[in-house]
Parts: C-alpha cells; structure tokens; sequence
C-alpha cells in the first residue's frame, strides 16, 4: 500500500482522512511492514465504507486486513440507524458467523502424542469436511426454524452439548431477533443436510497445544497451562449463510439507488436500517449467526465422541466461542462522549470486548473476553484478551486471524496439496483433508505472519496477548 495518503497517528495506527464523499476518516492498526504489504484495495475499500450513510466515528480495518467483497475483510464500521444508518450484506459477508471455538481437553502433549495418529483418522472419520459435505442430521421444515431461532442453545436441547457450554458463548448461544420467514426456501433446502460439518476453504479443526505464555493471569483465568491440549474449531453457517448474501444482495444493489444511497461500489449494496429490507435481511442474517453457533455445537459434539474413543480421560470443555462476519447492535460511547446503540458491521473481525464488560461471563469478566485467532495449518494460533479500552478504539474489535497474503490461485501456482502435507508432517503435524487442491489453496506461506499480526493488534491496544497455541493435527475442510 502506498502510505503517502495515510497520516500515522501511532507506530500501529494509521489514518486516512476523510476526502471526497468520505464522511468520516478512515483508521487502520497495522505496523509499518503490514500496512505496506497490505493491496493498495484495502485503502479504497476503507474509503468506501466511509461513505456509507449514518456511519459513525471511523472506518476501521485491523492487523490482517486484505482485499474483500466491498468491504475489507478484517473490517469494522458502525452505523446509527436514527441517523440513516445503513445495513451492508457486503459489510458482513458471505459466510455468515464464520468463528472460532476453542475446548480445553485436560490432556498433556504426552498423552495425545502416543496415539497421535489414530486420533488424526477417528477426528477425520467422524467430522465431515470438504465441499458438500453432509451430516447424519436432517431436518424437517420445523426443526430447521426451530433451528435458526435456537443457535447453540437449540443444539444442546437435542442433545449436542451441556448448558456450561451455552455460557461461554457470545450471546449465551443465541442471537435475539432471528427472523426463520425471512430466509429463501433454497438459502433452507442448501442447509438441511450440513448441520455439524466444516465445509471448506479455510475451515478447520486442529488439534493443539499451549505453547507458550504471555499473561499468566489471564492464562490463569482461562485455564490455560503450558503443554495443555486443545482443539479448536473454525465454521460458519456453511451454504446457508452463503445463500442469503447472495439473495440479499441483489435485493439491496436494486433497492439502494431508490433509498437516495449512492454506492461507490455495487459490493457496498446496503439498506437503510429502519427498512423494510434492512429489518428483514437482519431477520436473516440473525438466523445464519444462530445456524452457525449450532453448527460449532454439533462439531463439538462430534469431536467428544472422537476423543471418547480414543481418549477416554478428555473433557472437552468450551473456552469460549466468538463469532467473525456478524453486524451487531451494540451499546457504544462514540468519540464526542455519548452513548448510541449502533449496529456494529464486524466483517472478518472479532468482537474483542474489554475487562468489566457486562456481556462476559463472570469468570472472564475481570480480565477481559477471550479473543480466539486461527492459524493456518503449519502456524501458530493464539488466545488473546480484549484490552481495556478497546471500545473507544474500534467499538471493541479485534483481527480474527492472519490474514492472506496471496490468492487462492497464486497459492496452487507455488505448492502441490501433496508436498505441503508431507512438509507439514515431517514437522509433526498430520494433516488429514478430502482435498489436497484445498490444502494447497491453505498452504502456511499463503497467509501473513500471524505473530506480526497479533503483535500489532496488541500494540495498537486492540487486545493483548495470552497464550500461542501450535497445530498437532488438521482436519481440514
């Protein structure tokens, strides 16, 4: 990205000031090195989300920012829906509550370590992973509304978890305001049969252990240990969430001009939030959110059975669960003092809440949420913490990964599927995947330096850091 246009602000913190149809300046967290690896699109990308109506403060992007459908993916903006505020389905993306959820085993490397492979195969045999995949659930019409409004917490009343695991999730597994009418018949028919598998792409779940601390009260307060196991678990709303961007979409791009909107980029297409379009695709969006979290439910309870097969002695209990591609409303004090509820478009973003904030649960709530960044195979995850004020910053946001560094097809010209696994399990990390043009497309050296990444996210006062985590085994979608 040529900096000649921003003005740093800070080491990490760079701003573009408002120009042009811009009606607020642009801010993006990032050191010197990332924000000049970042395509010279994420500035424009920025720009545009700016020129949003009823946007509020800033437009924001963090660490791991690139290139995405109109927004930047590891976006942030805010919108007043008293002040014309707008909903974006662009602004929130295709893969709807994409997240991560990470479960203490109780288990140390020894033990995973000696049984290693056989648990890669029964992990790989019993969650499904790839394109189409599919489940051994089928809902009727009625159990996918009942489905949509319930999230997590539908999931467990079928028997996919325990009520521990609801309070660790955001919104205690359900979003309010789900909206089942307001989803397609084909957005319900791609859904029915792929409840409680990964998809693909960038989905995953890992095997992993602790492998260094950075903050032993924070650690402490999560349960986190050097040596510990954990599994982690990154879906979304699968082709559901996917079916209504794209019939969202299209309504918007039509009905934007006549709502008085100009767009700067069809991909920004938008309604107004107090539309009647607007109302309906939240109603929308809000179920995918919910089919998400019973997803991750489902997935978790899958890798139970696993472990119970293989480790009878793990527990599998959920560190927390937080949620990317979501817009929210929120309670937020904005730069002049004063407090607005907005409606918080997180678009490859996480929300990243700070210490004493009432939405934690209670263990959590003196050192701030948990804010769960994933890997990509061969690198490092990590558990972070939400800084204190960090609402001031980006309405409590932080990055949500490493971000890519090249295309998907770029990726493929550089590596064979087949030599990455291998590379990967000389290294110790087995690699179990239905695709190997997948795993080229996810190769490690596709994606930025996560430990960059995580270290500005930290500088900039987005949140700070915990623990590292390192991949033993990959399933991957």
């Amino acid at each position: 990205m040529d900096i000649a246009r921003l003005r740093q602000r800070g080491p990490y913190e760079w701003e573009l000031p408002a120009t042009g149809r811009m009606r607020v300046p642009g801010v993006i967290f990032a050191s010197r090195a990332l924000i000049e690896a970042m395509d010279d699109k994420v500035r424009e990308q920025v720009a545009n989300v700016a020129s949003l109506p009823g946007i509020v403060d800033a437009s924001y992007a963090m660490p791991d920012a690139h290139w995405g459908y109109g927004f930047p993916i590891g976006g942030v903006a805010a919108f007043d829906a008293g002040e014309g505020g707008v909903v974006s389905a662009g602004g929130v993306g295709f893969d709807i509550s994409c997240g991560v959820r990470s479960l203490h085993t109780g288990l140390k490397l020894a033990e995973v370590e000696a049984v290693k492979a056989r648990l890669a195969d029964v992990l790989y045999a019993r969650i499904p992973a790839g394109v189409g995949s599919t489940g051994a659930l089928h809902l009727s019409a009625a159990g996918m509304d009942a489905m949509l409004r319930g999230g997590a917490r539908w999931a467990v009343k079928e028997g996919y978890g325990s009520e521990a695991d609801l309070a660790r999730i955001e919104e205690h597994g359900c979003v309010a305001g789900a909206d089942p009418a307001a989803v397609s018949e084909r957005a319900k028919k791609r859904q029915r049969d792929e409840m409680g598998t990964l998809g693909s792409g960038n989905h995953y779940l890992e095997v992993q252990i602790v492998d260094e601390l950075f903050d032993a009260a924070a650690a402490q307060a999560y349960g986190l240990a050097a040596g510990d196991v954990l599994v982690t678990i990154h879906c979304g709303s699968r082709g559901m969430g996917h079916q209504i961007g794209t019939d969202f979409l299209r309504e918007m791009v039509v009905a934007a001009p006549k709502a008085g909107i100009a767009l700067p980029d069809r991909e920004l297409a938008c309604a107004p939030l107090g539309s009647e379009l607007g109302r309906r695709y939240l109603g929308a969006m809000r179920a995918a959110i919910n089919c998400a979290l019973a997803n991750r439910q489902i997935l978790t309870h899958l890798a139970r059975a696993a472990f119970a097969t293989v480790l009878p002695g793990a527990r599998l209990s959920l560190l927390y669960d937080v949620s990317h591609n979501t817009c929210k409303e929120e309670s937020h004090v904005d730069r002049a003092g004063r407090r607005r509820r907005l409606f918080v478009h997180r678009k490859g973003a996480t929300r990243a809440f700070g210490p004493q904030h009432a939405e934690l649960p209670a263990e959590y709530r003196a050192t701030g949420q948990p804010v769960l960044i994933g890997g990509s195979m061969g690198t490092a995850s990590w558990v972070l913490a939400g800084a204190a004020g960090t609402e001031e910053r980006a309405f409590g946001s932080a990055c949500h990964g490493a971000g890519r560094a090249m295309s998907r097809n770029e990726a493929l010209r550089r590596w064979h599927g087949g030599s990455v696994v291998s590379e990967l399990e000389a290294r110790g990390i087995l690699i179990r995947s239905p695709s190997l043009r997948g795993v080229a497309e996810e190769a490690p050296l596709a994606y930025k330096d996560v430990g960059a990444v995580v270290e500005a996210a930290e500088c900039a006062g987005l949140a700070r850091r915990v623990a590292r985590l390192r991949p033993l085994v990959c399933i991957k979608g």
